[in-house]
């Protein structure tokens, strides 16, 4: 036997495994997409396979120089039987994107080829397109023995291992996507509303959004959420809070004062209707108080955009949800994406509400302030309240939208 090390080891490998015939057009037996960031965990079980016979192909020996990497991925997969995928948290960031944004490129050859993705790391989160594959984790001890097994087994003996990802199927409805990171994180304050860039639409979106104008007007939606908002718009409450919290001091000292004197028997001796003791109150109430508000402001700038992101999100998602895309916000710095399909929602809208009035306004009324926190507890996958809700959904595994709204209601949530 032989063995190679890894995360979780080194890990004993049958020597039964031979790799299958190179036919007419194949040169490889797999080609392998990784990040840079994970070459020397690569590089080691390349060597490993190479060893075994296999022939591996990878973009720093392979590639032919002076054509694109999008020209030499192409030929690269369709000169290989299987494409291997390392999958890490910098992989989903860059080169999976560069690959899914260019899908159209490689889709005869993708859809005849075996996808064998590798979780390198815990906590990834898996393409959309790959939700629906078995993967193999790197730190599994059996780990080498299964890729080996997969790569020594011929196409054609390979069920269900292709990725067809330009007709997304009801698996992969409630899948979370990468989030989005605000584009001024850097300059970015809590009491800040973070800015989205609509210039080009992300590489995980090209395949869902098919009106790329609708993202843009959402993002823009979302963009009018500016820092220049908070000040203005909550001045009068400071000013009104400001003046209520000093009065409400001065109300509180001059009342634990005169119970103080009057326990201690002294009331006689002092005179609070002297000019001393109005100095006094407002010497130490009128800085108090301040104080105490700047302390409060800060947390309530920052709840306050956020509250105002989480209702520009649900003005996006009545443009988004058609593409199948809702997003929301916990915090000012992070959107959370989800693809769902609330169709059969929006049909259950209409056999529920109908006595109501107009079905088209109630549904919409529910996405403006249900569908930002609903699309946060999707891609979370946490609720609320316990699961599972006592109706049937149009989710399969997980909380639809009008369950969730039905839940929300019942809980007076309504807002």
């Amino acid at each position: 036997m032989d063995e190679i090390t890894s995360d979780a080891g080194s890990v004993a490998v049958p020597s039964a495994d031979v790799p299958p015939p190179l036919r007419q057009g194949e040169t490889f037996h797999v080609f392998i997409s990784y990040s840079s960031t994970d070459y020397q965990w690569t590089h080691a079980l390349i060597e490993h396979l190479e060893t075994r016979g296999l022939r591996v192909c990878y973009h720093e020996r392979d590639f032919t120089a002076g054509r694109t990497v999008l020209e030499n991925m192409s030929e690269c997969i369709q000169e290989s039987q299987k494409v291997l995928l390392v999958l890490s948290s910098e992989f989903v960031r860059s080169r999976w994107c560069l690959l899914e944004a260019n899908m159209s490129l490689f889709r005869d050859c993708l859809e005849r080829k075996p996808l064998v993705p590798v979780l390198l790391e815990p906590g990834v989160c898996v393409p959309l397109h790959l939700c629906h594959l078995t993967y193999l984790e790197a730190r599994d001890p059996e780990f080498v023995a299964k890729l080996l097994k997969v790569l020594c087994t011929p196409n054609r003996q390979l069920q269900g291992s292709t990725v067809v990802p330009y007709q997304p199927p009801s698996i992969y409805n409630g899948k979370a996507l990468q989030p989005l990171t605000a584009a001024n994180l850097e300059s970015l304050y809590s009491w800040n509303a973070g800015q989205f860039s609509d210039m080009d639409l992300p590489d995980q979106l090209r395949l869902i959004i098919v009106d790329h104008e609708k993202y843009r007007e959402a993002i823009g939606i979302i963009n009018s959420v500016s820092q220049y908002q908070v000040w203005p718009l909550s001045l009068c409450d400071r000013i009104f809070g400001y003046f209520y919290g000093v009065i409400f001091l001065l109300l509180l000292i001059a009342t634990f004062t005169y119970l103080s004197f009057a326990l201690a028997g002294h009331l006689s001796n002092y005179d609070f209707s002297g000019k001393w003791f109005t100095c006094f109150l407002c010497f130490f109430s009128v800085p108090i108080g301040l104080f105490i508000q700047l302390c409060l402001w800060k947390n309530d700038d920052n709840k306050y955009v956020v509250r105002e992101m989480q209702k520009a999100a649900g003005q996006a998602n009545v443009i988004l949800f058609e593409e199948k895309l809702l997003m929301g916000f916990r915090s000012n710095s992070i959107m959370y994406l989800v693809y769902v399909s609330l169709e059969s929602c929006k049909g259950e809208f209409a056999a529920n509400f109908e006595h109501l009035g107009s079905t088209e306004e109630l549904f919409k009324l529910a996405l403006l302030w249900f569908s930002s926190e609903y699309a946060c507890c999707l891609a979370k996958r946490h609720f609320p309240f316990s699961q599972p809700c006592p109706t049937p959904g149009h989710l399969e595994g997980g909380v639809c939208f009008c369950q969730y709204v039905s839940r929300q209601l019942s809980r007076g949530e309504w807002k």
